[in-house]
């Protein structure tokens, strides 16, 4: 038995033997379940521009913060996949706010970065996507698609939505989609403080544009904040420390 199988491992009559049960006999993968993440971003895929791996990191981070009470909040939607995918983890149980001017993205400024207002400039590119707008009928559309009853989509712009917007309910996860500086700067000034400790902040543009990244830095440096950085998959995230952690951590 030993020698059969050195001989079907290492002689070329076993290569064609291997190639031809490869070929012929290996069974076909079933496909994956409604529940993976695979199965989550191919049901979503016409509703979001997020590429399939950064869109299973972004599932994969979603999960982490299922064990966080409180609401789910993206700031940037577009058509809406990117949250009914992280809805159809987190499950039914929570409220989802979707912030959106559903009109599309504010006129990039110089702090935004030279290629953010290329970006928006070449109305041609195949990636404009019409300046990232969509109707709020078509996010609609996608929550009901992952059978979350309990959302709200708040249209406007965000310096005038989201500092009026106030529900007392601590946040478990926000998604940041806002692209520019002063858009993620509005975010992360008025929702921060919101999220509960241990509860995830992700944001989209991180590596993608200039005013994004420099929102961010500004604005961790601004509170002497303790939080890092971090990134899965490329997707970038912070975990969100206690008040006790921030505490500790200045007074060091």
């Amino acid at each position: 038995m030993n020698r059969l199988r050195f001989y079907y491992e290492h002689s070329l009559l076993g290569y064609f033997l291997r190639r031809a049960r490869e070929k012929w006999f290996t069974p076909t993968p079933p496909p994956p379940s409604p529940d993976s993440h695979e199965a989550i971003y191919r049901r979503f895929q016409e509703f979001t521009m997020v590429p399939r791996e950064w869109f299973i990191a972004n599932l994969t981070l979603a999960q982490m913060a299922s064990g966080i009470e409180g609401c789910v909040v993206e700031c940037g939607v577009w058509k809406g996949g990117m949250i009914a995918g992280i809805a159809s983890v987190l499950g039914t149980n929570r409220k989802y706010y979707l912030f959106d001017s559903f009109q599309g993205l504010p006129l990039a400024q110089e702090v935004d970065g030279k290629d953010a207002i290329e970006w928006q400039q070449n109305k041609e590119s195949p990636i404009y996507y019409d300046n990232c707008s969509a109707g709020k009928e078509v996010a609609t559309k996608a929550m009901n698609l992952a059978n979350i009853p309990n959302f709200e989509l708040v249209a406007g712009w965000f310096n005038d939505t989201i500092p009026n917007h106030r529900n007392g309910e601590p946040i478990a996860l926000l998604r940041l989609d806002g692209d520019w500086y002063d858009s993620t700067m509005t975010c992360l000034e008025n929702l921060f403080e919101r999220v509960a400790p241990g509860g995830l902040i992700i944001i989209d543009d991180y590596y993608t544009w200039d005013g994004c990244s420099r929102a961010v830095h500004d604005f961790l440096s601004l509170r002497s904040a303790a939080e890092r950085i971090d990134s899965l998959n490329g997707v970038c995230f912070i975990l969100k420390r206690s008040n006790q952690m921030q505490t500790e951590a200045i007074t060091k």
